[in-house]
């Protein structure tokens, strides 16, 4: 490979890149744009779930157990009700998510060491925040089953609050709470390690970064081959010197620097916008993001050898890069939750790969002893993709 001819084709291309302002700003901006909107719009985290109670009893036992709910960040009290019609439209008019419907003998039967059931209403039409919204309420009832326990120690038997939930038009199922009473009850004390406050910012942000990296091979790689056969240039490409091996390269170094870049630029975002710890090494990080931008890109340039169409190009990296790095790679949706041939197909997906390098870079700051088979299917799929593009051009005029 003659070094001077790829410093030819790299300077080339970075000439098109300058005189198109639009590719150059569709490189920098979209990436930080993805980032801001996936950063602040897209988020997990259920806090402040809309929350309306009946209180049946108006006692200081029931004023105290809604005061359990009202007075952490998950549940913000909306309106208090005196029926259930008034239950029922502040969920219907999604001014409540979640009901507590305490019962009048309420007080009586937790000052007699009795189980006391208060119904949960759940909205199930958002089943992610039902699901994490129930999970919450049994907390609180388990916290305050215990103290009650606490208050009530001249029993055998403490009080303990079962929290019964009933659907509420395309609401969730049943459950109830164990009781947690008992001189032998198992009292579990989790202990959250890597993500302490269990912020979904502190994952999301780092995954982002494989995202990106699809954008730019989507959107700006898989025109290059494909422009130069539209715009008649390769005629004259293929009546120099110039090797394959060499044209690729060239047309690869500019947008990988460009892509280094906006790694660059979400790392930095992520550490001063988002506050994303990163306790891993950053060398590391750059060292298997170039790895896995030389794949990316030189898959965009395959494509765009083999459809000679910067229509058809554009259209088909979308669906071979960007939505697997979105749907598959564990980026937004747990692959443990998918089903098992779609968990099979997620193998051959890169990004996944690099998406638990990532995580585990950032959160974990775990080396490259234990990155160590992610960093090499990286690197075989790089090395695969570029052969690949390499033969695959063909320096010759086809009919």
């Amino acid at each position: 490979m003659n070094l001077l001819r790829v410093r030819a084709m790299a300077r080339k291309e970075w000439i098109h890149i300058v005189r198109d302002p639009r590719s150059l700003g569709m490189a920098i901006a979209i990436p930080l744009l993805l980032l801001i909107l996936f950063g602040y719009a897209l988020t997990l985290d259920v806090d402040n779930v809309p929350l309306v109670v009946w209180d049946q009893s108006g006692s200081e036992a029931s004023r105290d157990f809604v005061s359990r709910f009202t007075g952490s960040r998950y549940f913000s009290l909306r309106a208090a009700a005196s029926n259930y019609r008034e239950v029922e439209r502040a969920i219907d008019d999604r001014r409540a998510v979640v009901a507590l419907v305490i019962p009048p003998d309420f007080a009586g039967r937790v000052a007699g060491g009795r189980p006391a059931p208060v119904q949960l209403i759940v909205d199930g039409s958002d089943a992610n925040t039902a699901t994490i919204a129930m999970g919450y309420a049994r907390i609180v009832a388990l916290a305050y089953s215990r103290d009650a326990i606490v208050r009530e120690t001249q029993r055998i038997h403490g009080a303990s609050i079962s929290l019964s939930t009933c659907g509420h038009a395309n609401s969730v199922a049943s459950a109830f709470i164990p009781d947690a009473r008992g001189p032998g009850a198992i009292e579990i004390r989790p202990r959250v390690w890597f993500n302490d406050e269990l912020e979904s910012k502190n994952y999301i942000v780092p995954g982002l970064i494989a995202v990106i990296m699809m954008v730019i091979a989507a959107l700006l790689t898989s025109l290059t081959v494909a422009r130069e056969w539209e715009g008649g240039a390769m005629e004259q490409l293929i009546s120099t010197p110039v090797r394959g091996s060499e044209l690729i390269a060239g047309k690869l170094l500019p947008y990988f620097v460009i892509g280094m870049l906006d790694v660059l630029l979400a790392i930095l975002m992520g550490e001063f916008l988002f506050q994303v710890p990163l306790r891993g090494s950053v060398a590391l990080l750059f060292g298997v993001a170039a790895i896995f931008l030389a794949g990316t890109l030189s898959l965009g340039i395959l494509i765009s050898i083999v459809t000679k169409s910067q229509l058809l190009a554009s259209q088909l990296a979308i669906i071979l890069t960007f939505l697997p790095a979105f749907l598959l790679s564990g980026f937004m949706y747990a692959i443990g939750n998918m089903p098992k041939p779609i968990q099979l197909i997620t193998y051959l997906i890169p990004a996944r790969y690099f998406v638990a390098a990532l995580k585990g870079i950032y959160l974990k700051g775990i080396g490259l002893e234990i990155l160590a088979l992610e960093a090499g299917l990286l690197t075989l799929f790089a090395v695969g993709v570029i052969a690949a593009a390499q033969l695959k051009f063909k320096k010759k005029m086809t009919l």
